[in-house]
């Protein structure tokens, strides 16, 4: 998978919402690091919400609870990036 520039830009601003320290520095660590984490890009909170009821237990979490989650990176945009941890 491809992360545009704006992935890239908002994770390295963004990345202590999930990690204790930085992973990355630069754009192509940025980059390196979602590609090795299979990090994902969704269009949509309906997406979001789709990924975390497929691949985690979201039982009773409301649609702000789950855009709170340490692994959700709202982009300007619109969408949202998920890395797991």
């Amino acid at each position: 998978m491809q992360y545009d520039k704006v992935c890239l830009e908002t994770f390295l601003e963004k990345q202590t919402q999930l990690f204790d320290e930085p992973v990355a520095e630069t754009l192509e660590e940025a980059e390196y690091f979602l590609e090795d984490s299979l990090a994902v890009v969704k269009k949509d909170m309906k997406e979001v919400k789709k990924y975390f009821k497929d691949n985690m237990d979201i039982a009773g979490m409301s649609e702000e609870e789950i855009l709170e989650a340490s692994e959700v990176f709202p982009l300007p945009d619109g969408r949202y990036l998920i890395v797991e941890g």
